[in-house]
């Protein structure tokens, strides 16, 4: 299986089909994706078209702090991950908030586990952005099963690696676009995929990574789509401009 993880897709319906497009061209044979569908972006019922339609072939998909309150708004906004959280809320259908309810905050295939944020309390969405926060994840991810070897997450809008050496000393690596990484199962592993729909490094390319079951291989991505579209696609509804300019930016 070459399975390809997305996250963070935050609306933005170029970046998601130029990460797919990407993948299946890298040979994927399955697709997962690690939440955030929703939120900052202008196209929430497009994108969610595609995950679902994606998720009824086989994909697999967990939810994202974005996804949880974009079915259930916040009275008051206190944050800017809040801000238009009430119209993507009225832009989905009754289906798509279904969909996005119903979403899993983990879910394990054999050694793998899925997961927006931490492993620990994946409910309090802990950002995993550091060496403790990641050994935290891992160690969570133990107790919940000691034959899990990878955590797949999203959340941290970065590429990150992290892993245990046979002596138990959490490292942290940075990988580089388009370079497998071995990933034995002998080690534990912790990767921080990126975010496809809302780069923030800099960069505006979209954020994937590639995950080879078989020959025991993680390849980040970085991939160009048309992110002047996807600011358009933002300017053309109510939502603030300060998230097109990200778009634009990669920040």
């Amino acid at each position: 299986m070459k399975l390809a993880l997305i996250s963070d897709v935050h609306a933005n319906r170029q970046a998601l089909a130029a990460c797919l497009a990407h993948a299946r061209a890298q040979g994927a044979t399955r697709v997962a994706f690690l939440g955030d569908l929703v939120g900052y972006g202008g196209e929430p019922t497009a994108v969610l078209e595609q995950v679902m339609q994606e998720v009824a072939q086989g994909a697999w998909a967990v939810q994202g702090n974005h996804d949880a309150i974009a079915v259930a708004p916040p009275e008051q906004v206190t944050h800017v991950g809040a801000q238009g959280a009430q119209w993507t809320h009225d832009q989905l259908s009754p289906a798509q908030r279904q969909f996005l309810g119903d979403l899993p905050l983990t879910f394990q295939a054999g050694q793998v586990l899925l997961v927006h944020a931490s492993a620990d309390g994946p409910q309090r969405w802990h950002y995993v952005d550091n060496s403790a926060a990641a050994e935290r994840s891992m160690s969570a991810a133990t107790q919940l099963d000691p034959n899990i070897r990878y955590v797949f997450s999203g959340h941290v809008h970065e590429q990150a690696l992290y892993f245990l050496t046979p002596t138990a000393k959490l490292m942290r690596f940075t990988p580089q676009p388009g370079v497998p990484v071995p990933v034995p199962p002998y080690r534990q592993w912790l990767a921080i995929v990126g975010s496809c729909g809302q780069p923030r490094d800099g960069d505006t390319r979209a954020m994937y990574a590639l995950f080879d079951e078989m020959a025991f291989t993680l390849t980040f991505h970085r991939v160009a789509y048309d992110h002047e579209a996807a600011a358009r696609a933002v300017r053309a509804t109510p939502l603030p401009e300060a998230f097109a300019q990200r778009l634009q930016e990669g920040r």
